[in-house]
């Protein structure tokens, strides 16, 4: 019996070694392309792209070929805009509200390749798009939508992943000044009611030109259908205000005067830079950017035939981080 038992286990093992094979050899996984454009929350990639005012800029979007095996052909991947993706983002997003939609990037602010080749052997090209941005305003939120289109001759599958097949490219340019401001140190103060002064954690400022950004004044952001009426534009100038040269001016404006009476108020508004590099990654430089000025604006348009006013005082901070090993300049930042 102890023979015959054993004689059993032999012929069991022996069938298990005809029927294996090398099937970690075999693809695992489809080849698949897709975009690397990873969405935020409101469906959007933010894109960072330096503005020029004499020049366009190019940014690379990454296209991947998955799979577990290396990828043996050519393959030409045809590339497209994706209006629909776009508008149903917007009402899946904002409803009715459409003056917080975002709008498609014109064609005269880019240009890119209708394919790209991804070569045999390789697993990731960049499809280089070019932006000119002169004149752009980043008070109408922009979006490039893209995608990958199918190919009739079946070179290759698009991933069919909404995320992985589409890009919405939510497009940000920057300069020098521009990001997002720390507003713990700056005050608003409405109707002179001095004890009831209110802070924001933060404010976004935009980019006019390469030396301008604007700030949205009082209450105001960037999800407000009014916006465009509280505009409070800052000028960087080179012109120092103090002896020791660390102080520079300011010019402070708005384009709506007429209706949200703006004003400036107290001193001259300055700005100073500071740079260091940090303690324990000697390749990480922290630039910091100290705004201080103060304005007083009235809100025409929150209630219906009454102004409120509104007046700030104190400073806007930034850190910058730039990853000096980073070649590309919108990828080291660490926004």
């Amino acid at each position: 019996m102890k023979k015959i038992y054993s004689l059993f286990l032999a012929m069991i093992a022996l069938m298990c070694c005809f029927s294996c094979n090398n099937e970690w050899e075999d693809e695992q996984y489809e080849h698949l392309v897709s975009f690397k454009a990873v969405p935020n929350t409101e469906g959007v990639s933010w894109t960072y792209v330096r503005y020029k005012a004499d020049g366009k800029v190019k940014f690379d979007l990454p296209v991947l070929v998955s799979g577990s095996t290396p990828n043996t052909l050519d393959r030409t991947v045809r590339l497209g805009l994706d209006s629909d993706t776009l508008s149903y983002l917007n009402r899946e997003q904002f409803g009715e509200r459409e003056g917080l939609y975002y709008r498609q990037l014109e064609d005269k602010y880019f240009s890119m390749p209708e394919t790209i080749t991804v070569p045999a052997g390789e697993s990731q090209v960049t499809i280089p798009i070019e932006f000119s941005l002169a004149g752009i305003d980043e008070a109408d939120k922009w979006v490039l939508p893209l995608q990958i289109l199918d190919d009739p001759a079946g070179s290759y599958q698009v991933n069919p992943h909404k995320h992985y097949k589409r890009a919405m490219l939510r497009i940000a340019p920057f300069n020098d000044y521009s990001g997002i401001y720390n507003g713990n140190l700056y005050k608003m103060i409405l109707e002179k009611d001095t004890t009831n002064s209110l802070t924001f954690d933060t404010y976004r400022s935009y980019v006019v030109d390469e030396e301008t950004i604007f700030f949205y004044a009082a209450t105001r952001d960037v999800d407000y259908l009014d916006r465009k009426n509280y505009k409070v534009f800052v000028r960087f100038t080179d012109e120092p205000i103090d002896l020791l040269n660390v102080k520079k001016k300011l010019e402070i404006w708005s384009d709506n005067t007429e209706n949200n009476n703006f004003k400036m108020e107290g001193d001259q508004p300055y700005y100073t830079i500071d740079e260091e590099w940090d303690p324990v990654k000697p390749y990480l430089k922290h630039i910091y950017i100290t705004l201080s000025f103060a304005y007083s604006i009235e809100d025409y348009s929150s209630v219906p035939g009454l102004r409120l006013k509104y007046e700030t005082e104190g400073t806007l901070s930034m850190q910058r981080d730039l990853n000096t090993l980073i070649p590309d300049e919108d990828q080291q930042i660490q926004w």
